[in-house]
């Protein structure tokens, strides 16, 4: 473990079960101005984690010995004030959405690369959520094959229709072509619907209809 003091830039842990990985992903972050890496960490230790005082938490859930809910339990518990982003190989929803349950922020697919990692960090240190499309365009057509119905009523059957398919990573001329739609008429689908759940970003709306079962 090593924690170094800093007072600019973004604050960032890294917890990471292997050295060699660890590094790896401390470099990442460093050779980024946005950046100052606080914190590198084999468990989220809530005694020295909590010292570090980081923005975010970026762990890698693979190698950890306790079950998603108490690891990302215990770094929320260490840095209340910190967002957590999960790291993971599985291209899994169920374990997707077990972290956002549980209190993540972000779901990343290690198979990303650097610069698509920074990206999806920015996006959470920014406030928002992100979740990998691939997964979560798995969860939401696996719910609608199994006629699941949205918990809420504010969204119409095509609104519902549009935000799976942004959940798929799909931009507005491919919903476009996908439903046949005008660009303006899907553009006009998103805004009604950012402005029904309340989301200002295509990442929250993944993370939204996942945690509130919409379909």
């Amino acid at each position: 473990m090593k924690t170094v003091v800093a007072s600019v830039g973004i604050r960032v842990a890294v917890v990471e079960s292997q050295v060699l990985f660890a590094k790896a992903l401390c470099g990442i972050f460093a050779d980024d101005d946005a950046f100052v890496v606080v914190g590198d960490y084999r468990t989220p230790a809530i005694d020295t984690l909590g010292l570090a005082e980081p923005d975010l938490v970026v762990i890698d859930l693979d190698g950890q010995p306790v079950d998603v809910a108490r690891t990302l339990g215990t770094c929320l518990e260490a840095a209340p004030k910190a967002r957590v982003c999960v790291l993971s190989m599985h291209l899994s929803p169920e374990m997707m959405q077990r972290c956002l349950t549980a209190g993540a922020e972000a779901y990343i697919v290690k198979d990303i690369s650097p610069p698509e990692l920074l990206r999806a960090v920015k996006t959470v240190a920014e406030g928002q959520s992100y979740v990998d499309p691939r997964v979560a365009g798995g969860l939401l057509r696996r719910r609608s094959q199994s006629n699941g119905k949205p918990d809420i009523m504010e969204l119409s059957a095509r609104e519902a229709e549009v935000l799976k398919l942004i959940a798929e990573g799909l931009a507005n001329k491919q919903i476009s072509a996908r439903l046949h739609l005008s660009e303006k008429t899907v553009k006009n689908h998103v805004s009604r619907i950012f402005s029904k759940l309340n989301i200002s970003a295509r990442t929250q709306a993944a993370v939204h209809a996942i945690r509130a079962g919409i379909v």
